[in-house]
């Protein structure tokens, strides 16, 4: 099998190969969708798109279990669909209908599945780091031998948060990976000019933890570096930091003119797209042909077709119950 020449861990067939492959267009497809109909005005409230940013999150969640638990961040639609969620309710939860996630109540940040072990996404910048530490430690203390990939951003590693959930899932062994999707911006702050180090990932030494930097656009590096992590964390050795680099194509939220950043920036990482880059090797290693790359594609198009259809035509919360499950 042309596979072996990907050098990849061993829950990763070639079948899986082309599911994450179209994983991929689903985590695009859905938020260039979102993009489209908050211009419009059709969604409210605010959103934050991973557009650019798709293999971190595909590509970390490939190599866990079912078990095993995510926490995401405020930018967490492809974290949620990689974690099996439904793009049904996810679309239906940012129209603010009943058959949303949150009944239509909680939007883009506020999305949850814990039967898949999506622990959830979370509007506070930081603020998943603390609970990824708690979910490990009951993990720890019940002997449950799941692992949490805990997602956060480049803005919250500068956060005190970051740093105190370092050092005691450092000192107490807990079973998290801590990964930081550093996207080069906090809203429109260059991480360069907030952060001193080169690499957020050098922070691991202060805990004594393994750290690591990969390429947040290649979706081999990031299977492989992931899953060394995640079973580091399984055999009781204690957490990691890996630091993905990559880059959001879209502003920070919906309001952002990005007048930051150069078109000319833009464009060059445009070019890196970690999408294009996952067909040409699959296509390469045979696992792929062009006519099965465009099928798969176009079947994720449909997918997320039907869940703007589904949610269009799904009811609004009733008056009489708009405070349920609401809480101050």
């Amino acid at each position: 099998m042309k596979i072996k020449t990907l050098k990849l861990p061993e829950m990763i067939t070639e079948q899986k190969l082309k599911e994450l492959y179209k994983e991929l267009w689903l985590i695009r497809y859905f938020d260039e969708k979102v993009d489209q109909f908050f211009a419009k005005g059709m969604i409210h409230g605010t959103t934050h798109l991973c557009v650019g940013q798709e293999p971190s999150a595909a590509g970390s969640i490939a190599v866990i279990s079912r078990k095993d638990k995510i926490i995401s961040t405020h930018r967490g639609h492809g974290h949620c669909i990689s974690k099996e969620g439904d793009v049904n309710k996810m679309m239906a939860e940012l129209f603010g209908r009943e058959t949303g996630y949150c009944k239509g109540k909680g939007g883009s940040m506020h999305i949850a599945d814990l039967e898949k072990g999506n622990l959830g996404a979370n509007g506070i910048v930081g603020g998943g780091l603390p609970l990824a530490v708690g979910a490990a430690l009951t993990s720890k203390i019940k002997n449950e031998n799941y692992v949490v990939l805990c997602f956060f951003g480049d803005g919250a590693s500068n956060e005190g948060s970051f740093h105190e959930s370092l050092n005691l899932a450092a000192i107490w062994d807990l079973p998290v990976v801590f990964i930081c999707e550093n996207n080069q911006y906090g809203m429109s702050g260059p991480v360069k000019d907030m952060t001193r180090i080169e690499n957020i990932a050098d922070r691991a030494g202060s805990y004594g933890i393994p750290g690591k930097v990969v390429d947040g656009l290649d979706m081999i590096e990031i299977m492989n570096s992931v899953h060394e992590a995640v079973e580091h964390a399984r055999n009781s050795k204690g957490p990691s930091l890996i630091e993905m680099k990559t880059y959001r194509w879209k502003g920070h939220s919906k309001s952002d003119a990005k007048k930051y950043r150069t078109r000319e920036e833009e464009k060059e990482w445009r070019e890196k797209d970690g999408i294009k880059r996952f067909k040409d090797t699959l296509i390469n290693s045979g696992v792929l042909t062009e006519e099965t790359a465009k099928q798969l594609q176009e079947e994720a198009y449909e997918e997320i077709e039907k869940a703007v259809t589904f949610a269009e035509n799904s009811p609004e919360p009733s008056l009489d119950r708009i405070l349920e499950d609401v809480y101050a």
